[in-house]
């Protein structure tokens, strides 16, 4: 029995099992992996040493752990395939914003252990944030299990699930909001006459040095930004400016966006399936 399985290992699948390795919470042969691509597996197999499964049914029958690292749109058609080969004990991770924990359960028809992840993309770099919640079956000891998984590729957050369309949005949505800013300050440095690679990193640093900022002294944002802004200087120029057009209004609203299109997903999926 391997500790970890998982179907389909795209980006995020990739970064999950990096840094499963890298946090030694499990080595090479006690990661199993399926994929369509036989070229993609054999690839996975010569960089971090997973054993490579015959199909989604070998993975889901000789995992503790199982990843759905799949597309949402095919969520059903593997669960059909695998269910049978999945037991009770099995803890099965669906990161996905379209199925509940309730939906993927009915989807197996039995109660089997279910976690509903959501990571977003900085885990490709160690840097990741999960929220996470769990179906009642799960034990303490298997919830820590996960979350320390979890844990090797950024951090985690038990939420409840009620909450997921809220770290979809704040967490999962939100590094393109970023990326979007960084460019942007980076186009103005450019209009200046700065280099493109250099305008980069120095937007790139100083979100990154902000967001530490913010997380290492525990000041409210509002606080650290007015330590900025002297009397009469550039930075509250530029301040107001962005509230003048709406700045922190448009970053709300790209939120309540993103979670009602989250919403939306999970909505007619869990309407589909548990016929609500």
């Amino acid at each position: 029995m391997k500790k970890l399985g998982f179907i389909g290992c795209g980006n995020m699948g990739e970064a999950m099992v990096a840094g499963a390795l890298k946090g030694r919470f499990a080595k090479g042969e006690d990661i199993i992996v399926h994929t369509k691509s036989r070229e993609s597996l054999e690839k996975l197999n010569e960089k971090y040493g997973i054993v490579m499964g015959k199909d989604n049914k070998d993975v889901a029958e000789n995992s503790k752990i199982i990843i759905l690292a799949v597309k949402p749109n095919i969520y059903r058609e593997v669960i059909e395939e695998i269910k049978d080969s999945v037991s009770e004990e099995s803890v099965v991770i669906a990161i996905t914003p379209s199925f509940s924990v309730n939906s993927i359960k009915i989807m197996f028809d039995k109660d089997i252990k279910v976690v509903r992840a959501m990571p977003n993309t900085p885990a490709m770099v160690g840097c990741g944030m999960t929220g996470i919640c769990f179906s009642d079956s799960m034990t303490i000891e298997e919830r820590d299990e996960v979350i320390n998984f979890f844990n090797c590729f950024g951090e985690t957050i038990e939420v409840k699930e009620e909450l997921m369309k809220a770290v979809g949005s704040v967490s999962g949505s939100s590094p393109a909001f970023i990326y979007m800013l960084i460019e942007a300050m980076a186009d103005g440095a450019v209009m200046m006459g700065m280099s493109r690679k250099d305008a980069y990193r120095f937007a790139a640093k100083a979100v990154e040095g902000s967001a530490k900022m913010v997380l290492e002294t525990g000041k409210h944002p509002g606080d650290l930004k007015d330590a900025v802004c002297s009397p009469g200087g550039t930075t509250i120029k530029g301040v107001i400016e962005l509230d003048r057009n709406g700045f922190k209004g448009n970053i709300v609203q790209a939120m309540i966006e993103s979670a009602n299109k989250f919403e939306e997903m999970e909505s007619k999926v869990c309407s589909e399936i548990e016929g609500k």
